[in-house]
């Protein structure tokens, strides 16, 4: 942790952090020209915006924040007593909490419902630190689908494997699982972005 006085500050770590997931995640968001590293980036500055709230944010969260898809999107296990090595056991803890799969090979992860059912029932007991990133990944993912519905609409769910009823089943429950905390502004403005997709698809809550 590296901090003055409370304050959250950032070391090369951080920037290591960085240059480590920029040679790994290569690939662009789902059906855009949107390099990958702009979700990374936007999650951890999320979590960077909850400094001095009621969960002390550290630089190791926000490495972790950098991470968090880097073992379940590219090496598995394996990645992960790299990140361990490279960034300690806490960092690896936390990218451990907000993976979904721990497959080596990209091709052989578990079923999309296998994956996001056993993730949910996983986040419930995880600290309160693994939450917060997880609700900063999901609030970029939720605004993402809601910004790009507003651009082309319908179209936006063919760059998922699974469509709005079952996307939105998966916010529904992940926020069933962050309220089981006091609430932070993150959630909040997530819950809000769902509720948003459930008006322009026409879901009932």
């Amino acid at each position: 942790m590296n901090e003055q006085a409370g304050r959250l500050l950032l070391s090369a770590r951080f920037t290591e952090a960085v240059e480590y997931a920029r040679q790994l995640h290569t690939e662009f968001r789902k059906g855009t020209e949107i390099p990958y590293m702009a979700h990374l980036l936007g999650v951890a500055a999320l979590v960077m915006s909850e400094a001095g709230r009621r969960v002390p944010v550290t630089e190791e969260m926000v490495i972790a924040a950098l991470l968090h898809d880097t073992v379940e999107d590219h090496g598995g296990m394996p990645r992960l007593y790299e990140v361990e090595a490279k960034f300690g056991k806490d960092v690896a803890r936390m990218v451990a909490g907000l993976s979904d799969t721990f497959a080596e090979d990209h091709e052989k992860k578990e079923g999309w419902e296998e994956r996001k059912s056993a993730y949910i029932e996983r986040l419930r007991s995880e600290p309160d630190d693994v939450l917060l990133i997880s609700a900063a990944d999901k609030l970029y993912n939720a605004k993402s689908i809601l910004d790009d519905y507003h651009e082309i609409g319908d179209e936006v769910w063919a760059r998922f494997h699974r469509g709005p009823q079952q996307q939105l089943w998966y916010f529904d429950e992940l926020l069933k699982a962050f309220d089981l905390r006091p609430r932070n502004r993150i959630v909040d403005e997530f819950q809000r972005v769902v509720e948003d997709l459930k008006t322009l698809v026409n879901i009932q809550a």
